[in-house]
């Protein structure tokens, strides 16, 4: 874990202007696309070193993997983090005024200061095993809850702690957390599910350990339909009934090895393979499984190439996990080279300027280039630092209050055990 300089409590301050590094300055704020940091969630350790106290707390975090922005009950913006390695989740019910605030509820623990897969042993029907993937369903929070090899949703109002999950998908009740329910895969299971989207009526699930990714129209249990309905239709494996990695063979254009986020924009459904380097992109309606139409991190669909600690470039990824989309097209989290791409406009045959293949990306937050790697840049810890970022999320947030229109990107900013939040006009 990376020893340095924690970000101070109070408002994060951005580096402006030029960066000094070896090689020159660089104009960050161009080569950020405009991202600035803006906030900083995870309480500061002692004597520097990013981790976390030994005991929970309302702001500590642990390992964060997925981060979720909505509008919440009372119309602010709401900012909700699976605390991953403390095993819950954890909710500010408008985005805080300092950094390291404390968060207001805390879901899958009896408290604030509890730890431990399943409530600390007290049982899933109310404890949560790795949360990861984050999602807004209407009335619904839903949880990709990893090693419990489920889906859960929670009422979306989140008001108070400890609350109890009124939906599942993936078990046949609340106490059930085998994988593949015990058997063989099937359309209503799943083995490690880290990554969950609601887009337009269908709910899409990346089965990380079954290789796949299910989705449904509807949510089943809740439309009318039985809760252990089949999906609708699988990408990655020939059927509802197998999970080799890439098939059983080599890499290819409907193969995933780790599919992990996933989010829709420009008519496109976007797949993070973390494991084969690359994000695949399948263009909308999708009707059953078939190849991916793009990919990006890659030269084509028939290579999952690594480069590490070599420059990277930015045309390459090594596992890429998250994944999210704004009004200028689409954010990837390269992961293990510890910072985020953004391609704008997103790859695809509406932008004629952007090949299909191997499209580079126009712009980096978390490091001096787009040949940077490093943890923290092998430097230090700062508000514009990264350290294997995994989940991301965006959200358009209107003028109000004096205060102009932006956007907003959160970062699951795991290695650091902390959120960061940018923003940019």
């Amino acid at each position: 874990m990376p020893i340095g300089t924690s970000a101070t409590t109070g408002s994060s301050v951005a580096p402006q202007g030029a960066y000094a590094h070896p090689q020159g300055p660089v104009d960050l704020p161009v080569l950020r696309g405009g991202w600035e940091p803006w906030r900083v969630l995870g309480a500061e350790s002692f004597m520097s070193i990013a981790l976390p106290s030994a005991q929970p707390t309302r702001s500590q975090l642990y390992a964060p993997r997925g981060v979720l922005l909505d509008t919440g009950p009372d119309g602010a913006t709401r900012l909700v983090a699976a605390d991953t390695g403390n095993h819950r989740l954890l909710v500010w019910p408008e985005l805080p005024g300092a950094d390291g605030a404390d968060s207001a509820v805390v879901v899958g623990q009896p408290d604030a200061t509890s730890e431990g897969a399943q409530a600390g042993g007290r049982g899933p029907e109310r404890g949560l095993h790795l949360p990861t993937g984050l999602a807004r369903a209407g009335d619904l929070l839903l949880v990709a809850d990893g090693w419990n090899h489920r889906v859960l949703g929670f009422d979306a109002t989140l008001g108070t702690d400890d609350p109890e999950p009124v939906w599942v998908l993936g078990q046949n009740g609340f106490g059930e957390v085998e994988a593949n329910r015990g058997g063989e895969p099937d359309g209503a299971s799943f083995y490690w599910p880290f990554g969950v989207l609601w887009q337009d009526g269908w709910l899409w699930v990346a089965d990380t350990g079954n290789r796949r990714v299910l989705a449904w129209r509807g949510l089943p249990g809740l439309d009318g339909t039985p809760s252990d309905r089949p999906a609708d239709l699988v990408l990655g494996q020939p059927t509802l009934h197998e999970r080799g990695e890439n098939r059983d063979g080599p890499v290819g254009p409907d193969t995933f090895r780790w599919p992990h986020q996933l989010v829709v924009t420009g008519g496109v459904l976007w797949v993070a393979d973390a494991g084969n380097h690359r994000v695949l992109g399948w263009h909308l309606p999708v009707d059953g499984d078939r190849p991916a139409d793009l990919v990006i991190g890659q030269p084509g669909f028939t290579t999952a190439r690594e480069l590490p600690h070599v420059p990277q470039g930015p045309d390459c990824l090594r596992f890429p996990y998250g994944l999210a989309a704004t009004a200028r097209g689409l954010v990837v989290g390269d992961t293990a080279n510890n910072r985020i791409l953004e391609w704008s406009p997103a790859p695809g045959p509406a932008s004629a300027a952007v090949p299909v293949a191997g499209a580079p990306a126009q712009a980096v937050l978390g490091q001096d280039s787009f040949a940077g790697a490093g943890e923290n840049r092998w430097l230090s810890l700062t508000p514009d630092s990264l350290c294997w970022p995994y989940g991301l999320a965006t959200f358009e947030e209107p003028a109000s209050g004096g205060r102009a229109a932006r956007a907003l990107l959160a970062v699951a900013d795991s290695g650091n055990n902390r959120v960061t939040v940018w923003q940019r006009p």
